[in-house]
């Protein structure tokens, strides 16, 4: 196991396998998350609901790959349509009951980092669509010790 959180979500391992053989041996597969580095630092946005500062991405919709599923999200939260994703791993987490189920769970869920420019910023906060989930978008250099930041999250920074 590589990450315990507070809720005893389990970051078990990030499995180095390829896209097409994550999505053809492993399930459920249920979403994907993006390391996006800026210079020497990691932007985070601000979720409304869950309360804390968390890396970007969410849940596959039907008929989509893990790609596809990084770049729509990433669209929506952080307004990137033409960023190079970088393929990481598979993430294997093992999930306490929450709002998505009501069971504990073995899940997977696809890794990507992206790379953008300190110029970028500004672009982001002018065509990130979701802004009702993700508030707002901070550099991890700009958050203060005090707010909360995803457990899990925080550890997923280290890959990328």
């Amino acid at each position: 196991m590589l990450f315990k959180d507070d809720k005893g979500n389990e970051l078990v391992e990030i499995i180095e396998v390829d896209e097409k053989t994550a999505q053809q041996q492993y399930a459920p597969i249920t979403h994907c998350l993006a390391v996006v580095k800026v210079g020497g630092d990691y932007l985070l946005g601000w979720n409304k609901w869950r309360q804390d500062w968390e890396i970007f991405g969410g849940c596959l919709e039907a008929g989509e790959t893990m790609r596809q599923c990084v770049q729509r999200e990433c669209l929506e939260e952080i307004g990137t349509s033409d960023a190079q994703f970088q393929y990481i791993g598979l993430m294997e987490l093992n999930m306490v009951p929450d709002y998505f189920s009501p069971k504990y769970r073995k899940e997977y869920g696809g890794l990507y980092g992206i790379s953008l420019q300190e110029e970028d910023l500004q672009r982001i906060e002018q065509y990130r669509q979701d802004r009702e989930e993700i508030e707002k978008v901070a550099l991890l250099g700009d958050i203060g010790d005090d707010e909360k930041i995803a457990g899990i999250d925080k550890a997923l920074l280290a890959y990328f």
